[in-house]
This record gives C-alpha cells, sequence and structure tokens, in this order.
C-alpha cells in the first residue's frame, strides 16, 4: 500500500526545478512561444508566470534544467543536476519540487502544495505532472538524477526516482496542475485562468451577465500592453460621460445612460481582473479602482437630483441628491480610513467593508454594495423614471454608512465571553 502525505507547515520554503516535458512528447508547433521560446498563454509566457506564482506561493528559489535556452528573469539555469547539489541553499533543509517547464502555474495549488508535508514518504508525485521530494531525500534523489549521464526530461526524472525510491506517495487532492503542450491544451489552459477570475462575492447579476462579458474582454487585453490602470481609467469616463443623460426626464436619454451606468461597471471588473491574470496588482491601482467608481456613483446621483429639479422647478429633489451623495462618499470614505489605508500591496486592496467578513451584519453590507441595483436604474430609465431610484439612494446610503459605523464600533467592543472572571 503507497503511503499518503498530507497538508501541514514545513520547515523551510521548497525550491522548484522546471524540467522538459518529455522527449518523447515536444511540444507542438502550433504553440505561441515568447521571443526566449516559452510558450505564451494569455499575455505571459508559461516559464514567467510560473516565476511569479512560486514566488507568491512561498517558493524559494526556482531553477531551469536546460543545456540550450536561457531562463526568463526569476528563474536560474541548471544545465545538470550535479549544479543544482553545488548551489548556495537555505541554511535549513527545504523540500524539492519538479515541474515540466510547460506547467501552468497557479499560486492557489502551489500554495497548497508548499504546505504538503512529504514525511514519511521519500516522495510524491502526480504522474507527468508534478514530482516533490522530502527534504531529507533530496540528496540522494540528486545523486540518482545526476548519474548515467543525466535525466533530462520529466519522464526520465520520475522513473530515476521510481528506481531510487520505489512508488510515489500521493498528492492530496485539490492539487490540480496541467501541463501546456499544444495549441487545445493553450485553449483549456486560458478557460482555467479565466474561471479563476470570478469571484466567490460577485452577485447574480455580475456572475451571470457581467462577468462573462468582461472576462472576454480581459482575454483579448491579455496579450497587449494595456494596462489594469489605464481599464480603471476608461471605465471612469464611460461612467462620468453617462451621468449628464440623468438631466433630462425622457427615457430615451435615460436610457443611454443607464447603458453607459451599466457598460461602466463590465468594464470596471476587467481592471482587477487582468491585474490577476497578469500578476499586475498594485496599492495604487486598487486605492485608483476604489475611488474612480465611487466618484462615478456620486456624480451619477448628482445629475439624477439636478434633472428631477429641473422638471418639477422645485429644489428639494436636490436635498435628495445631497444624501444620497454624502451616505456615499462618507461611506467610501470610512471604509477606505478602516481597512484599505492599512493594507499591504499583497492581495486585493478592497474586499469586504468589515475586517470580519462572515459576521451576518458584515455579509448584508458586502451584499448591498454589489452593483447589482444599475439593472433596477436600467428597468426605470426605460419608463423615464431614474430618478426614483434616487429616492432609494437617499434613503439606503446614509443608513448604510451609519450600518457601517455600528458595525465598526461592534467590532472594537471585547467579546464578553472571553473575559477574565472577577
Amino acid at each position: 500500500m503507497q503511503p499518503d502525505v498530507s497538508r501541514a507547515a514545513i520547515p523551510a520554503a521548497p525550491i522548484l526545478v522546471l524540467v522538459p516535458a518529455s522527449v518523447a512528447s515536444p511540444r507542438a508547433p502550433d504553440v505561441a512561444p515568447t521571443p526566449d521560446g516559452d510558450p505564451t498563454v494569455l499575455g505571459l509566457g508559461l516559464m514567467r508566470r510560473t516565476a511569479i506564482a512560486a514566488r507568491r506561493a512561498g517558493c524559494g528559489q526556482i531553477f531551469l534544467l536546460t543545456r540550450d535556452h536561457a531562463a526568463p528573469p526569476g528563474i536560474v539555469t541548471i544545465s545538470n543536476w550535479s549544479q543544482l547539489a553545488a548551489a548556495p541553499m537555505p541554511s535549513q533543509a527545504a523540500p524539492l519540487l519538479i515541474a515540466p517547464a510547460a506547467i501552468l502555474s497557479e499560486t492557489n495549488w502551489l500554495e497548497r502544495l508548499a504546505e504538503t508535508r512529504i514525511e514519511p514518504a521519500a516522495w510524491a508525485a502526480i504522474p507527468q505532472r508534478i514530482v516533490m521530494l522530502a527534504a531529507e531525500a533530496v540528496p540522494d534523489a540528486l545523486a540518482a538524477l545526476h548519474a548515467e549521464g543525466g535525466a533530462y526530461d520529466f519522464t526520465a526524472v520520475e522513473d530515476r526516482l521510481s528506481r531510487r525510491f520505489g512508488p510515489p506517495a500521493a498528492i492530496p487532492a485539490g492539487i490540480d496542475p496541467m501541463v501546456v503542450m499544444t495549441s487545445v491544451d493553450v485553449r483549456v489552459a486560458e478557460r482555467r485562468l479565466l474561471r479563476s477570475l470570478v469571484k466567490d462575492t460577485d452577485g447574480f447579476m455580475a456572475r451571470h451577465v457581467e462577468r462573462p462579458i468582461s472576462l472576454q474582454i480581459v482575454r483579448r487585453l491579455a496579450s497587449t500592453a494595456v494596462t489594469p490602470n489605464q481599464i480603471t481609467i476608461a471605465s471612469a469616463a464611460i461612467g462620468l460621460f453617462g451621468a449628464p443623460f440623468f438631466l433630462s426626464e425622457f427615457w430615451p436619454w435615460q436610457t443611454v445612460g443607464a447603458l453607459l451606468f451599466l457598460t461602466h461597471s463590465i468594464v470596471d471588473g476587467c481592471d482587477g481582473e487582468l491585474a490577476r491574470l497578469k500578476f499586475q496588482e498594485s496599492r495604487w491601482g486598487g486605492v485608483l479602482d476604489f475611488w474612480g467608481d465611487n466618484v462615478v456613483h456620486i456624480v451619477t446621483f448628482a445629475c439624477m437630483a439636478a434633472g428631477w429639479s429641473l422638471s418639477v422647478a422645485a429644489l428639494w429633489p436636490l436635498l435628495l441628491g445631497a444624501a444620497a451623495a454624502l451616505g456615499n462618499l462618507g461611506s467610501a470614505a470610512f471604509v477606505h480610513w478602516r481597512l484599505m489605508r492599512i493594507k499591504d500591496d499583497s492581495g486585493p486592496l478592497f474586499t469586504s467593508v468589515s475586517k470580519a467578513p462572515d459576521n451576518r451584519l458584515a455579509r448584508l453590507l458586502d451584499a448591498a454594495s454589489r452593483r447589482d441595483f444599475i439593472y433596477l436604474v436600467l428597468i426605470l430609465a426605460l419608463f423615464g423614471k431614474s430618478n426614483w431610484f434616487l429616492l432609494l439612494a437617499a434613503l439606503g446610503a446614509p443608513i448604510f454608512f451609519i450600518l457601517l459605523v455600528f458595525l465598526a464600533l461592534r467590532e472594537r467592543r471585547p467579546n464578553i465571553s472571553t473575559r477574565p472572571s472577577a
């Protein structure tokens, strides 16, 4: 019976070595390469994607075993296994990961693999996709891989390790890498990467209407020089251009404004998707995205109020607009001050309105902050009644702000059950 492995903290960051997939199965000529021969998927070469994803997943050194290719930035080239044995290593023994150079590296499964404990097994594997060696077994494994002229493709690596250590242990379920060898594999890899961009927090309409459109836009932008911040600016410009259409009381103009508002929302999803896809997240980008979105909402509320005021020749709609705009501004400023300003550059800057998103009230407020309300604006605009939405916003935005403050105060309050007894 083969030993199994479990997930747990490991003593040192694993070392990753990339090798050719197989001499018997060379990369098909229909896979588009980068200038250095690295196959490209959604704007990034596979090895370049591996270098970034592996670093983010906690891997230490990354090597490429090759005799005739230069490694992309972040990867060290070695021509044989003895060079790896002689390379400077961490002071603490580290596990060794071996993968085909054409593997599709994703941070989620790499993180799970980096947390996997091999002992007491010497090695574990997913055949033809990934090998993991326990730290104690690395010296013997490197000697076996270097002997008899060396192992220079992934099939040879697995054969050598099987002869040296016997059958591999199974790697836990949920770690499911793929190797990209043909144009069919490229399309599968693209769909896989795009699916990973869908958020669990997406609202119903965002998941079923906006996200499918934005993902196709990103798929086409990934191979261009367009940056996430440029998309953010374009999205805000579309939303601001659509706001003045709500000054009119006629349904055709209001409908144009609502459609531009919806377009802004769809394009606004593209910046974060592209940033995650190409590892271009930044603090500045997160701030720009957050405030660009809120500025569009505030200007839209202001135009709705002004248009309603002009149509009824009265000032009271301006009070509704002020309540909606100030409530929105207060909520955005509070969330930025309390949650976003203290975050570092790792991960998304805005994920929830609360430090404890599993709280029932926090889940309710997070749901209310999603943009499914845009479809109500569109429906009302078709009847020339988009200003009716201003009534909801004038009431809902201040209440939302008050609940945010209440939630923050409740989160600061010590848990009564954890107080020491007298």
